[in-house]
């Protein structure tokens, strides 16, 4: 691989916005050029009058996860060619322990599905979905190989789900092997008795999936998790953070000093209670936790906690299924017909992070263009121990680059989208702000509204622990 020679554009990281040129050699960035130099690349990409920014690192994604009788509609290689077209260029996955299995054996298999499909580089997290004294010990040999956060759940009982005994064991062992918890944070115990009643009173419809799962309910089990944190000392990581409750918890942790961290998602900024209306329709949004109330302040309340840094982190937690047939899953959104808590939960969006963050935060105001870097890429980095490897333009760094017109425009669409479903959850909304290129370790893989990657190109990411610490 030759030289590549980014030139005429406006660096920017989440600290620095600079005029200069990048100089990029076998996939790394080697140096950063004031105008005035006499260096030629082998191949130049004209970023003038446009923002050269750090690819993308989405730190929520399920490609292919098995939940609610089918499939996420996205593989490996389809997610992951998504994420390039919209700017993201690593992605942390979830792998999988089910009830009766070994946590290694769930983690060899996603590296299996992963492996030699990904169009950008993956790390995982792990989901422990039965906690044992085997568990336990597979947890420090998975921090060994670099995955070195474990996903737990307060919700889904009967699937995922972990009483405080099973959180409290391991919390405790993570916190001695230095890794990190991410929390599923709602009741689902509560959750489950009031969709019963629902159901009981006829209230069938998707809009209801919103309604019985309370914002409450995500603010209880978010300081319930992190008094356990507190207890046991462990660094707690709240993921799709979605109601004011919940963030007022995290915001008093931090204010004692505990390492209490949160992510939010597009979904929660943009969407609200209301699209879950319009009857089965509604199905595209049903994710969990739900879309909130857009009259109970939820929404500017993320946003003043994404500007204080209350919020650290802007993830998706990507995991579309399809309204009609999935080509290779089959039924998908359909099997919730006449009962919402049968609808497969999730929302596609790896592919309209960043335009929408950008366009919502940046175009419109609520945040500067660092912290826009800061949020979609250099914290998730640092946070999951990926720092300064990607998350930022800096010498040394992988070459995962990013060209943005801030002048340009983008309609999405599904008629013009990736992701490997069959509805967009922001059919026809224009982004101001256009990705224009984007490269993968020194490779570009998308330009010119083109294509150039392939399966393969992405590498498994063994990440080291959080760099991310009050």
């Amino acid at each position: 691989m030759g030289k590549t020679l980014i030139k005429g554009g406006t660096v920017v990281t989440a600290v620095e916005k600079m005029e200069a040129d990048v100089l990029v050699e076998d996939g790394k960035v080697v140096a950063l050029l004031g105008r005035e130099h006499s260096i030629d690349g082998d191949e130049v990409v004209d970023a003038t009058g446009k923002l050269v920014i750090p690819g993308g690192v989405d730190v929520h994604t399920h490609m292919e996860l098995p939940f609610g009788g089918t499939y996420a509609a996205d593989t490996f290689e389809t997610g992951t060619r998504a994420a390039a077209w919209g700017g993201t260029t690593s992605i942390i996955d979830f792998a999988v322990q089910t009830v009766g299995e070994s946590a290694m054996d769930g983690w060899e298999a996603w590296m299996e599905k992963a492996r030699g499909n990904c169009a950008i580089d993956y790390g995982f997290h792990m989901i422990t979905g039965d906690i044992n004294d085997q568990t336990l010990k597979e947890m420090e040999l998975l921090v060994r190989e670099g995955v070195t956060s474990f996903k737990m759940f307060m919700a889904y009982p009967g699937v995922f789900y972990s009483d405080d005994g099973q959180i409290v064991r391991a919390m405790q062992k993570a916190q001695e092997d230095g890794a990190t918890i991410c929390m599923h944070a709602e009741n689902g115990i509560a959750i489950d008795v009031l969709a019963e009643q629902a159901l009981d009173r006829g209230e069938t419809d998707p809009y209801y999936h919103g309604v019985v799962r309370k914002s409450i309910l995500e603010g209880e089990a978010t300081h319930r998790a992190i008094k356990l944190a507190e207890l046991t000392g462990v660094q707690l990581y709240i993921v799709h953070l979605s109601a004011h409750e919940a963030l007022d918890e995290v915001i008093q942790a931090r204010d004692r000093g505990q390492n209490v961290y949160a992510e939010t998602c597009p979904q929660y900024l943009f969407l609200s209670l209301d699209n879950l209306g319009n009857g089965f329709d509604g199905a595209k949004y049903v994710c969990s936790p739900p879309l909130r109330d857009g009259a109970a302040g939820h929404q500017e309340r993320l946003w003043q906690g994404l500007r204080t840094n209350d919020l650290q982190v802007v993830s998706t937690d990507h995991c579309p299924f399809c309204m009609g047939d999935h080509h290779a899953f089959g039924t998908q959104k359909q099997l919730g017909q006449g009962d919402f808590t049968k609808i497969p939960n999730g929302m596609p969006g790896v592919e309209e992070r960043m335009r929408l963050i950008y366009n919502g935060g940046v175009a419109q105001g609520r945040i500067d263009v660092n912290r826009f870097v800061e949020i979609t890429a250099t914290t998730p980095a640092k946070m999951f121990g990926l720092y300064p490897k990607k998350g930022t333009i800096a010498v040394g760094s992988d070459a995962d680059i990013v060209v943005l017109d801030p002048n340009g425009s983008h309609v999405i669409s599904v008629d013009t989208h990736h992701m490997d479903v069959d509805y967009s959850a922001y059919e026809g909304w224009e982004m101001v702000g256009k990705i224009e290129t984007v490269m993968s370790k020194g490779k570009v893989i998308v330009a010119n509204d083109e294509y150039d990657g392939q399966p393969g190109d992405g590498e498994y990411l063994p990440r080291s622990t959080s760099q991310y610490t009050i």
